[in-house]
């Protein structure tokens, strides 16, 4: 019966493994993760004691199941999750990384402990105790990284400023999996021989930590590169708040001078209808009216999103570009507020530009925002365009260089990442963004210019 229990326990650690693989993805699971774990633990209970007992039955080694699981298994972990094969493959294989250096160190623990045993009667596989070891080391680890898994990896996973690097981080796990591989005896003697056995030790160990560390400093590379991205993004926005600030401070200029005058122009309009020269009269008025400032520039109580609209809005004037805003947001609105900024700064810029490309007849931007129930912001957004929109595999192609065009891939990571629902669609020479954000909204403002 031990004997049977040895190739099961070698198996049994793809419950850890998985387990770690899938903490920090929750937020791209198809399912929730109460109802995933439901069948998924009963499922790879199964696989690791019928691949147990086929070990025993047939008296093979566990590596030779355990690689076509581990592909199978990466398959399943993939399919359930709604994020690329990069970044779900990654996770995948760094937590294989781990764990093959964890059994490097179980074989050589199980060589201390038989190493007053007769080889030659001895199973292929590890010891119960060692057996007992190998999990007990995986299933602490798991709890040891449940945290930092849980929070600081998953915020890497989410951010779009990291996207590039998980096109090589695949590479580190590769290469402690093949070292760990590469580092296993061909004969188990050879542990016994000289002083292998106490390098086997060292070695293992060493592997374990370099592989830790430099998953650490991945993962401070990580959370100082998003640090930086945020910090430019409220740098932009301060900026465009700032621009929208010395705007009003010229336009208040404008109107205290333009009251100054207007007793001049009382007097000289008065002088005109003595002459009875209407035309003269129209004309002047014309001249003064062309001199007064706009002030027709609120949108929305919240200043950060007023900014933002207020900025694309003067931007859209400067290019005699129609612009239609009907906004509805309340002065303060939480953490959300920098991703609604984000989130308009990508319509409103991707509008503009697809705008400057069509004939000034057809130019025209409108962009709604408004509360559709107590707990849920719709954005709707429409421009024109012209020419051939791309869109490959759902994502949408770069019209200014070549691939994925960031500011579409930033709106959908955001309204994901907060559980809203957005769709993209483009015919008849219009381009529509359709945005659902769970967010309460208190005011109503409309403006049109």
């Amino acid at each position: 019966m031990e004997n049977v229990i040895r190739p099961i326990l070698e198996f049994t650690v793809i419950l850890p493994g998985i387990l770690l693989a899938y903490l920090p993805m929750r937020s791209y699971l198809k399912q929730s993760f109460s109802k995933m774990l439901l069948w998924l633990i009963p499922l790879l209970t199964g696989i690791s004691i019928l691949e147990g007992i086929c070990c025993f039955r047939f008296n093979m080694p566990t590596i030779l199941l355990l690689f076509p699981t581990a592909m199978l298994l990466m398959l399943m972990y993939h399919k359930t999750l709604q994020i690329s094969v990069w970044k779900s493959g990654s996770i995948f294989l760094a937590v294989c990384a781990v764990f093959i250096c964890v059994n490097s160190l179980t074989r050589a623990v199980n060589a201390l402990l038989t190493i007053h045993q007769n080889l030659s009667e001895m199973p292929i596989w590890f010891c119960t105790k060692a057996g007992l070891f190998y999990n007990l080391i995986c299933w602490i680890f798991v709890l040891l990284v449940c945290y930092p898994a849980s929070h600081s990896v998953r915020s890497m996973i989410e951010s779009d400023n990291f996207a590039q690097t998980w096109y090589v981080f695949w590479i580190i796990p590769i290469l402690f999996i093949w070292l760990n591989i590469f580092m296993i005896p061909k004969y188990r003697q050879t542990l016994y021989t000289g002083r292998i056995l106490q390098g086997y030790i060292v070695i293992s160990i060493v592997l374990l930590c370099v592989l830790l560390i430099l998953y650490a400093m991945f993962l401070f590379m990580a959370i100082n590169l998003n640090r930086n991205a945020k910090l430019q993004q409220e740098n932009h926005i301060l900026s465009l708040q700032q621009e929208r600030y010395d705007n009003l401070c010229n336009a208040i200029e404008e109107t205290r001078r333009a009251r100054h005058d207007m007793r001049h122009h009382f007097l000289q309009l008065s002088s005109l209808v003595k002459t009875g020269d209407l035309e003269k009269i129209q004309d002047y008025l014309n001249h003064v009216s062309n001199k007064i400032p706009n002030m027709n520039m609120h949108f929305c109580d919240n200043h950060a999103v007023d900014s933002i609209i207020s900025y694309y809005c003067s931007l859209a004037k400067r290019n005699q570009i129609p612009f239609y805003a009907q906004i509805d947001l309340p002065e303060h609105i939480g953490s959300d507020e920098m991703d609604i900024c984000l989130i308009l700064s990508n319509l409103l810029e991707n509008a503009l530009e697809g705008s400057l490309r069509v004939t000034p007849s057809r130019r025209d931007i409108r962009i709604y925002v408004y509360q559709h129930s107590p707990y849920m912001l719709l954005i709707y957004a429409e421009n024109y365009y012209e020419g051939e929109i791309k869109e490959k595999n759902g994502v949408f192609q770069s019209s200014k260089r070549a691939g994925a065009g960031i500011g579409i891939q930033s709106i959908r990571h955001i309204v994901d990442k907060s559980g809203g629902v957005s769709t993209f669609t483009y015919e008849n020479g219009i381009f529509a963004a359709k945005i659902m954000l769970k967010i309460t909204q208190e005011t109503y403002k409309e403006t049109y210019i």
